[in-house]
């Protein structure tokens, strides 16, 4: 007996309770339930249909990034600026509550003469609509801008009385100076304005602010391909003049000024691009006082064009 205790005392006890029985804990069952449903192609990553999915996607994205919408113009003084030159609107948004100054109550009568509606909201909503700008409690909408087809342009310019003269952008991408440059073209006798469709500032609220509404009377037309639009005016007998601080002629010499003109204004910082530059008949530039580099794109352009109205004012007289 003895013995048999000395046994029993020997056998180590194990931590599982008599009867149990030491188990998977359900993950063979769970191994066998399988993966569920084979996603669908479209949104299965590497298949050939998820790729092709994902570049619609970026493409309906980029389309509706290029597609115009409407614009915003916030401020008490652009606002009445752009409603004082009758720039399209479609809707002035007052701040509830707000502090009526002179430019506020002129904003509303001029909104309420032109049948523009007036709508009156909160501050949040305000500064949700104008993405958290300085809207001094005033807004007003725009719809997108009606762009010309660049035929329009020459058709514009041929049917003038004065000898036609067009205004053509490569590259410039600052909408102050886009608005600065449609201000010049249209003081000076543009019969209109050239912009590229890519890579190049297109007609926005800051444009109206910065033209004074002059987009509104002045035809502005998008380019799909710049170069080749102005060969073509070239070919329907046109000359080209490009602005270049390496210009082969300076404004001073520009004896093309009284010919069917069209004047290429180059980007704030590369100047003119090398195609556009070889479909241009001259370059030139403009002389300044030593150490000074080069002006503003729209200061440039607005110089030219003087001397061109300057000369045509003259070869008129005599």
């Amino acid at each position: 007996m003895a013995g048999n205790s000395k046994r029993r005392g020997a056998i180590r006890k194990s931590g599982t309770k008599k009867g149990a029985v030491v188990g998977s804990g359900g993950q063979r069952a769970k191994s066998l339930e399988g993966k569920g449903p084979t996603p669908r192609a479209t949104i299965r990553p590497g298949h050939p249909a998820q790729r092709r999915a994902t570049a619609q996607a970026r493409s309906a994205q980029r389309r509706s990034k290029d597609k115009p919408t409407a614009e915003l113009v916030a401020g008490r003084n652009p606002v009445v600026e752009c409603l004082r030159a009758d720039v399209p609107a479609t809707a002035l948004y007052v701040q509830l509550g707000v502090d009526a100054d002179d430019r506020v109550a002129e904003a509303v009568r001029l909104a309420a003469d032109r049948g523009i509606s007036v709508l009156e909201v909160a501050k949040p909503e305000l500064d949700r609509l104008t993405g958290g700008a300085l809207h001094q409690g005033l807004s007003l909408q725009m719809p997108p801008f009606e762009y010309a087809h660049p035929d329009d342009l020459l058709d514009a310019a041929t049917e003038s009385a004065e000898p036609p003269l067009l205004v053509a952008l490569d590259g410039v991408t600052d909408p102050r100076n886009l608005g600065a440059v449609i201000r010049s073209a249209a003081a000076f006798g543009a019969n209109g304005v050239l912009v590229p469709q890519r890579r190049s500032a297109g007609v926005t609220a800051v444009v109206w602010r910065t033209s004074a509404g002059t987009a509104a009377k002045i035809p502005v037309a998008l380019a799909t391909n710049l170069t080749r639009t102005l060969r073509a005016y070239a070919d329907a007998g046109m000359m080209i003049v490009g602005l270049d601080a390496d210009g082969s002629i300076t404004v001073d010499d520009l004896s093309l000024a009284t010919s069917p003109l069209v004047v290429v204004v180059g980007s704030e910082g590369r100047g003119l691009s090398r195609l556009v530059r070889e479909a241009c008949d001259e370059t030139v530039s403009i002389p300044m006082a030593a150490g000074v580099d080069s002006l503003n794109a729209s200061v440039a352009a607005g110089v030219v064009l003087a001397e061109v109205a300057r000369r045509r004012r003259v070869t008129g007289r005599t």
